[in-house]
């Protein structure tokens, strides 16, 4: 027998050993290593997606959290202003004259509009609050900074007729002034090739014309500047330009020619070719400046883009969120420590469990329809107002936290509860003093979910009114109010541009909001946190 050990014999095939073995180990290897890579890649597309989301909404608000100002001469006089009713002044003539002044050369009825467009329509309330706080007194000429309009702050903002370029071109031979029209006379033809280059030029006579899908041309001699609509080639090489004046132009005028193409049609821009002079000779005398846009922040409801503020709906959030907390939180609790530590399980307890279950599942909707029969139509409560918002959330709110506060209880070992009990507690001292605060940390967590839910809903909240144009800043909880989804949904809808960017800044501010109130909830989950 030792002699047969000895002599070397071929050892079995184990089946765990073979090459089939080790094929199937190396094949379970590649998947679990592809399964691992695809889990890595899905976290980074993620993670991609969500950058690539929040840094959009971040590029589109960026521009609503700054305004341009414009500082206008104002006569404060008291035959303007009379300081003892404030009230009673028509600021409105103050504000366009101010403006007015700073255009002298402007005459037609339809110019004067425009100019008087530069500037904010909600300019004459602002100049009368200051006078009443008395950050402005009245008496003489004053320098005061006005918001801008909208399109005029997104013209210096680089958002509108972002596309423009400029050609330095060389002095004109001559230049005939002649009521509203300018010709301009050079002797090469370098503006023809940029003019071609800019395309929609056609033939009229041998002059060519812009046609009204064109780019706009604006040549700049000194402190005027020329709308060019027809340039005709002249027989010594040189050409002829003309069109409208935009801003005077001296008959001696010479230098250089600054010569700006704008890509976008005037026509399908929001600002025109003349308010694009008028804006860029107001920031070369220095009357423009860009500022922290306080009024976004601290400031109400209106249709006037650069007017809009957010300061409402945060106010109406937070009201909102304060009556939903103090109905949702306690009765939820409540609700959860009877059932799992108090209510005997029998048929009518089951019936209660499944159907709080099922109105987690509930559409939103549904809860404000309940909202708008039984809170407003019934109890004829105040419509649009922070207290029946609340409790149409608190609604909608309880089941998240009854489920989430009872498996809370539930993860609690049963030994905390049988040593309070042994030691002479009794039932309500073993819940209340042992088992609730054990279970606080994740009764807070179902909280917070259910209140960050709450807070993005929209679709309950319009039900009960609170679409409404609210301009007034909310002063209590029956107060007319507006929340910061629905000011999102609002402002989405509106197709100014400057609305968009105020839309997604908005958006950041929710976002801030919630972020707020899941810091806290990790700050009072460390605080109540025990271990056992």
């Amino acid at each position: 027998m030792t002699d047969t050990l000895a002599g070397g014999a071929e050892p079995q095939n184990n089946q765990h050993t073979n090459e089939q073995a080790r094929a199937r180990l190396r094949k379970r290897y590649a998947a679990e290593s592809r399964f691992k890579w695809l889990g890595v890649g899905a976290v980074l597309l993620s993670a991609f997606f969500l950058l690539l989301l929040l840094s959009t909404i971040v590029f589109k608000a960026f521009p609503a959290f700054h305004a341009n100002e414009l500082t206008l001469p104002l006569n404060l006089s008291a035959e303007h202003v009379d300081p003892d009713n404030l009230t009673g002044n028509n600021y409105d003539t103050v504000v366009n004259d101010a403006l007015l002044s700073l255009f002298p050369q402007v005459e037609g009825r339809q110019e004067r509009r425009q100019v008087r467009g530069l500037i904010s329509s909600g300019a004459p309330t602002l100049l009368r609050q200051a006078l009443q706080d008395g950050s402005l007194t009245p008496g003489g000429t004053v320098e005061y900074a006005l918001p801008m309009d909208d399109f005029s702050d997104l013209y210096l903002k680089g958002l509108l007729a972002a596309d423009s370029t400029e050609t330095m071109l060389a002095a004109a031979q001559s230049v005939a002034v002649e009521g509203n029209e300018a010709e301009l006379r050079f002797s090469d033809d370098s503006l023809l090739d940029v003019a071609t280059e800019a395309g929609a030029l056609e033939e009229d006579g041998g002059a060519l014309r812009l046609t009204t899908g064109a780019a706009s041309l604006i040549a700049y001699l000194g402190d005027g500047a020329v709308k060019l609509t027809e340039i005709t080639p002249g027989a010594d090489g040189g050409v002829v330009a003309s069109g409208p004046l935009l801003a005077p132009v001296a008959a001696n005028a010479s230098g250089p020619v600054r010569l700006r193409v704008i890509e976008t049609p005037e026509g399908q821009r929001k600002i025109s070719d003349r308010e694009i002079v008028w804006v860029d000779q107001l920031k070369a005398d220095g009357r423009t400046a860009s500022a922290w846009n306080t009024q976004f922040f601290f400031g109400g409801a209106s249709r006037e883009a650069e007017m809009a503020g957010i300061w409402g709906a945060v106010v109406g959030s937070a009201l909102t969120m304060l009556v939903t907390l103090a109905l949702s939180f306690p009765i939820g609790v409540a609700a959860a420590i009877y059932l799992e530590e108090f209510a005997p399980k029998n048929r009518l307890t089951g019936f209660i469990e499944v159907n709080i279950n099922n109105l987690a599942a509930v559409p939103s909707i549904v809860f404000g329809l309940l909202g708008l029969a039984v809170f407003l139509n019934w109890f004829n409560l105040p419509r649009s107002a922070p207290l029946v918002g609340g409790m149409v959330l608190a609604l909608m709110t309880l089941p998240t936290i009854i489920i989430a506060s009872r498996a809370a209880l539930r993860a609690v070992p049963p030994s905390i509860r049988e040593a309070a009990l042994g030691v002479g507690a009794s039932k309500i001292q073993t819940v209340f003093h042992h088992v609730l605060p054990l279970a606080m940390p994740g009764i807070l967590t179902g909280t917070i979910i259910g209140m960050a839910q709450a807070l993005g809903e929209t679709a309950p909240l319009l039900m009960i009114g609170m679409v409404a144009f609210i301009v007034d800043i909310p002063g209590g909880f029956t107060s007319p109010a507006t929340v910061l989804p629905v000011q999102i949904f609002m402002w989405a809808d509106f197709p100014e541009p400057a609305f968009q960017q105020k839309t997604s800044a908005a958006i950041l501010i929710l976002l801030g909001f919630l972020v707020l109130m899941n810091a806290v909830a990790v700050v009072l989950r460390k605080r109540f946190e025990r271990r056992w």
